[in-house]
This record gives structure tokens, C-alpha cells and sequence, in this order.
């Protein structure tokens, strides 16, 4: 007679919860900004507070509402851009419905990858009734326009300035290369087919991913592409024309080109480290390409402590602050269509 096994079945690998893991990752954005202003403290001390002080005065509050005010032409474009990619993906959306979806969308701009920013395709969702599939083609050609954007600023930066940024070309390069291939819907079909040859797993991932890619066809027209990529392009250059002016009121006027190249070429590489919002690698880059456009410390701390703070960190409070709207009235919507 044989006896059956009398083993334990094997264990399930433990798998975190998402209240664990977003308390997790909330700590290490902590972490990370907490270790940014200790470096950039600790550079400050070093070189002397009253001097870095002293520039910081130099700014008025309407200096400040400058900066402001240009951070805000920049989520204007790209809101408008995102809106004319919503009509042309086929979606009925309103303006200012779209604009609330984009912006609200910045409040989670500091997560790893920015993946937060996916809640506009739930919003989207409950008040379209559009599944997550058909919608990110949206989320995939905006990002692309903002890297064909940024990478034709950085070039044009560059090549107009009188010193030129090491590192800056494969920057651009990698960066249009990333956009040529979010646009390719032939090319994103073929990398979907090889990805599902290669692992044999996963057929309805793949398969939502080629449908995703064909939704890609409309936006590949030369107008779209070029009309995109514009409009990100006067966004990101209004920010840096910010960074230009911050520096000149400062007395470091290093021209209106280094500073596009140094300010997109620190966006970009923060965005390359993989840290939620870039946070440490643009700060890092923009300290570093500054001294070695033999700007002191006392000025290039303080002026990327301040751009940050009116670009990145005003974004999310924009989002933060459209959030909860935009949260309340997608449910609302969503019951009023599930009741009618």
C-alpha cells in the first residue's frame, strides 16, 4: 500500500500590499528629497548661507510670479496638445474637461517612472467608458511628443551656444530615438510579436499591446507629429526662459541658448536616473553644468533650488490641487451613467 505524501504544499511567495508599497515608495520619495536638501544644504553651508542668501533676496515677488506664470505656459501647451491628441485618438472630451485630467495628472508626477500619471486614463474611463487599452496610445504619443520637443530644444541649444555640453548628444539622440520609436505603430507591433515569441507567456498583454499600437496609426501623420512636437516645444522652452531670466536676475547671464541646454539637458537626465520626478539627478546636473559655466555656487544653488520649486514642485501642487476635483467628478459621472 502507498502512502501519500504528507509534504506541505509550497508556500505562495509573499506578495506586499498596495498599502504597503505605496507606503514604501512614499517613504523613499521622502528619503530622496530629504537627501537632495541635504546636499544641496550642505553645499550651500559650505560656500557661505549670507552669499546664497544674498541672491535669493534679489528676487521680488513678482519675479516670482514671472516664474510662475511661465511654469504655467507650459502646462497650458501641452494641456491644449493633450486635448487635440484626445479628439484625434476619437474621444468626445472637452477642453476643459481634458485639461482637468492633464493637470490633475501632475500630482503624481513623482512616482517611479511617472506611471502615476496613468490616473488620467481612469478618469478617462469612468467618463467615457473608454478601457484603458483604447486610451494609451494617448499617454504614449504626448510623452513621445515631450521627448522629440525636448531633444529639439537641447540640440538647438547646444549648437547656438558658445560651449557646448558633454553628454548632450546622445542625450537628444536617445531621446528621439524613444519618440521615433512611441510613434511607429509597425515597429511597436513587430517588438510586441518578438516579446511574445521570446517569453510565450502572456497573450493578452501582447495582444492588447499590438491593438494599442494600431491605435498609434493616427497620430503618425507628418501634421500631428509636427503639430505635437511644436506645442511641446513653445511648453518646455517657456520654462526654460524662465531658468534664463532666474539666472540673470541673479547677475549670471550665461545666454538665452546655454541656459535652454542646460535646463532641458538637467530635465532629461534626471528622467534617465529613473528617480520619481528626477529628483536628485536634474538638480545634480544643473549645479554641475552651471559650474563649469564658471557660475559660483552662491548662484547656481540657489537659482536650481528656485526653478525647481516653480517648475516641478509647483506642477504638483497644480495637480494636487485639481486632483480631488477631478477624482470627485469622474465618480460622479461614472454612477450617473451606470444609473441611467
Amino acid at each position: 500500500m502507498t502512502m501519500s505524501s504528507t509534504n506541505p504544499p509550497p508556500m505562495a511567495p509573499k506578495v506586499a500590499s498596495p498599502a504597503r508599497r505605496h507606503r514604501r515608495e512614499r517613504l523613499t520619495l521622502v528619503a530622496m528629497i530629504l537627501v537632495v536638501a541635504a546636499g544641496l544644504t550642505g553645499l550651500a553651508a559650505a560656500t557661505g548661507w549670507q552669499e546664497a542668501l544674498a541672491q535669493i533676496r534679489k528676487l521680488s515677488i513678482w519675479h516670482l510670479a514671472a516664474l510662475l506664470m511661465l511654469s504655467l505656459a507650459n502646462y497650458g501647451f501641452r494641456g491644449l496638445r493633450w486635448h487635440l491628441f484626445a479628439r484625434r485618438l476619437g474621444l468626445t472630451t472637452r477642453l476643459a474637461q481634458d485639461l482637468r485630467h492633464f493637470l490633475g495628472g501632475f500630482a503624481l508626477s513623482v512616482t517611479p517612472g511617472r506611471v502615476g500619471e496613468l490616473v488620467r486614463m481612469r478618469w478617462i474611463r469612468r467618463e467615457t467608458g473608454w478601457s484603458f487599452a483604447r486610451t494609451a496610445p494617448l499617454a504614449l504619443v504626448d510623452r513621445a511628443s515631450d521627448l522629440a520637443a525636448m531633444a529639439g530644444l537641447l540640440g538647438l541649444g547646444v549648437s547656438l551656444s558658445a560651449r557646448g555640453i558633454a553628454g548632450a548628444q546622445p542625450v537628444a539622440l536617445l531621446a528621439l530615438i524613444a519618440a521615433f520609436v512611441a510613434t511607429r505603430p509597425n515597429l511597436l507591433i513587430a517588438l510586441a510579436n518578438l516579446g511574445y515569441r521570446l517569453s510565450g507567456r502572456w497573450p493578452r498583454v501582447f495582444a492588447r499591446m499590438r491593438g494599442a499600437a494600431r491605435s498609434l496609426a493616427r497620430f503618425s501623420t507628418p501634421t500631428m507629429l509636427s503639430l505635437g512636437a511644436a506645442l511641446g516645444a513653445l511648453g518646455w522652452f517657456a520654462e526654460a526662459c524662465a531658468f534664463y531670466l532666474l539666472l540673470g536676475w541673479m547677475g549670471a547671464d550665461i545666454g538665452l541658448s546655454a541656459a535652454t541646454a542646460i535646463f532641458i539637458f538637467a530635465t532629461l537626465a534626471g528622467g534617465v536616473s529613473g528617480a520619481p520626478g528626477g529628483i536628485g539627478g536634474a538638480e545634480a546636473a544643473m549645479v554641475a553644468l552651471l559650474s563649469l559655466e564658471g557660475m559660483p555656487l552662491d548662484i547656481s544653488l540657489p537659482a536650481t533650488a528656485i526653478i525647481r520649486l516653480t517648475t516641478l514642485w509647483f506642477g504638483i501642487g497644480v495637480g494636487l490641487l485639481v486632483f480631488p476635483f477631478a477624482e470627485k467628478h469622474s465618480i460622479k459621472v461614472r454612477d450617473a451613467l451606470e444609473n441611467y
